[in-house]
């Protein structure tokens, strides 16, 4: 019997606003285009869909960062479209619950969105205050991207935390926000951690679209450490379905990854960062197809994956996958 096609799936990361801000004549129910597309997420049966603000540190990164805010909130005021903002616990569960809706909850990746790398921190956090206030939320913030920063090494450095990178963290204490290490370096996730730590800090912690780099050696994974810190700070670790990330040769990689965060101890930690993107102007030719052909759009998926693990996973550990985990995290950290 296969996994229920209505099972609720809730997940960390897409780009579906660069999609839209970016690409000349984008609409949201391009499928053909972008696999998070608003038709796949009703396909998919969606319920809450993470959608990330994303800027490249780089001259004009908050400008970039703005679009993609004003993105965010235009959709979520369309009457003629499947998408609702989620702010609070109460709209999180009413949801996960609809039979008609997506809900949709904007982060950040890269703290370069919100502060450009010459402009007064002060200034910056101004700006991230309007991004939460006209988003009505944020879920979490990654400091880097893959590159260095003002705030941090990306994870093609070896850079650690600065001082703004710091009091980034320190500003964060206590928002209910999550800091995100999906693009971290490891000196500058090691860093993240003992600075929460030494400062006592209340800052969730989660990697929003990683995998696990015994299972597939890349700096975009998470290494052992870094996930057993995160399972023991009971965050939240999404898998990324980008091929790059889980075997460049081996389309049941997704699953093995799975099956490897599991028996790590990560039963309630992970869940889904498919991690969707507009690929036709990447200009990596190495990187296509950047998803394999079960991974590639939203709308069959998660459904895939979940039937493929049905043998030798308990069906509450995939409900957990499904959605569980990420709606008791938020649930949680707004409350």
């Amino acid at each position: 019997m296969n996994i229920p096609s209505r099972l609720p799936i809730i997940d960390l990361h897409c780009d579906l606003l660069v999609y839209l801000t970016d690409v000349p004549g984008s609409a949201p129910d391009k499928v053909e285009e972008i696999g998070c597309a608003l038709p796949a997420l009703t396909e998919g049966n969606l319920k809450l869909q993470v959608m990330a603000i994303y800027s490249a540190a780089e001259p004009g990164s908050t400008h970039y960062a703005g679009l993609q805010r004003d993105m965010f909130k235009q959709l979520a005021e369309e009457e003629n479209n499947c998408l609702k903002a989620v702010t609070d616990v109460e709209s999180l569960q009413e949801a996960i619950q609809s039979e008609s809706s997506v809900g949709m909850v904007a982060a950040i990746e890269n703290a370069a969105g919100f502060c450009e790398e010459v402009e007064p921190l002060e200034d910056g956090f101004k700006k991230l205050e309007k991004i939460i206030t006209d988003c009505g939320r944020i879920l979490y913030i990654s400091l880097t991207h893959h590159t260095a920063n003002r705030f941090g090494g990306g994870n093609m450095t070896q850079s650690g935390i600065t001082r703004d990178g710091k009091m980034l963290l320190d500003y964060l204490h206590g928002r209910r926000i999550a800091v995100d290490f999906s693009h971290t370096s490891d000196a500058l996730a090691h860093d993240i951690l003992t600075h929460i730590d030494r400062e006592r800090l209340d800052i969730p912690v989660i990697a929003s679209h990683s995998n696990f780099r015994p299972v597939w050696e890349h700096n975009r994974n998470l290494p052992d450490e870094v996930t057993q810190e995160i399972i023991h700070r009971k965050g939240l670790i999404g898998i990324n379905f980008l091929r790059a990330f889980l075997n460049t040769e081996e389309p049941e990689a997704l699953l093995h990854h799975i099956r490897y965060g599991l028996s790590k101890g990560a039963q309630d930690a992970i869940c889904f960062g498919a991690d969707y993107f507009y690929t036709a102007d990447n200009p990596d030719l190495n990187r296509i197809p950047f998803y394999y052909k079960e991974h590639e759009q939203a709308g069959t998926s998660y459904n895939y994956i979940l039937n493929r693990l049905k043998e030798d996973v308990p069906q509450e550990q995939l409900k957990k996958l499904a959605f569980r985990n990420a709606q008791q995290f938020i649930e949680r950290i707004w409350s």
